[in-house]
């Protein structure tokens, strides 16, 4: 892996890349955010009693919507066709687990989509809840899996 910083040119000014010479492969990547909370806003959750409606239907639209919208919010991201998007949820002791996936044939990654899918599920969740927790806590936010692309298969597990 290089050290080089890809968005930055010789002058130092920020960059996009130009990946038209890069090959199409199929590109994945998986991401997590965690939010802590207080039991009793879990429980909430988990009985679907907030008047805002289904609080995990709701982050996980807007976990895809986001994805789909990162070269909006990222400035130096490429606008990317993706092909499919996921955001789960998993019950901790004390909060959710949010793990995201993205793919897509194309000649750049989609890590940042990945990121933001969770990124943005967890605020979505904290925005829905905040009227009875506000001090949750968003934590953990990082990719999980990267594939595809010249710099392979990377897992997290093997890089810790």
């Amino acid at each position: 892996m290089s050290d080089e910083l890809t968005h930055v040119n010789t002058n130092g000014e920020a960059n996009m890349v130009d990946v038209a010479n890069k090959e199409t492969t199929t590109r994945i990547a998986r991401a997590q955010a965690k939010i802590l909370m207080k039991a009793e806003t879990l429980q909430k959750i988990k009985d679907n009693d907030f008047k805002k409606g289904d609080v995990l239907a709701v982050a996980r639209i807007a976990g895809i919507m986001a994805a789909k919208q990162t070269h909006h919010l990222i400035p130096m991201c490429h606008s990317l066709n993706l092909s499919k998007v996921s955001v789960d949820f998993e019950y901790l002791d004390s909060g959710i687990l949010i793990k995201t996936f993205t793919k897509l044939n194309a000649q750049t990654g989609v890590e940042m989509e990945a990121l933001t899918a969770a990124s943005v599920a967890a605020l979505t969740i904290y925005d829905m809840c905040k009227a009875v927790d506000r001090f949750m806590k968003i934590t953990d936010v990082q990719l999980l899996e990267k594939q595809g692309g010249k710099s392979g298969h990377w897992v997290l597990s093997d890089h810790e």
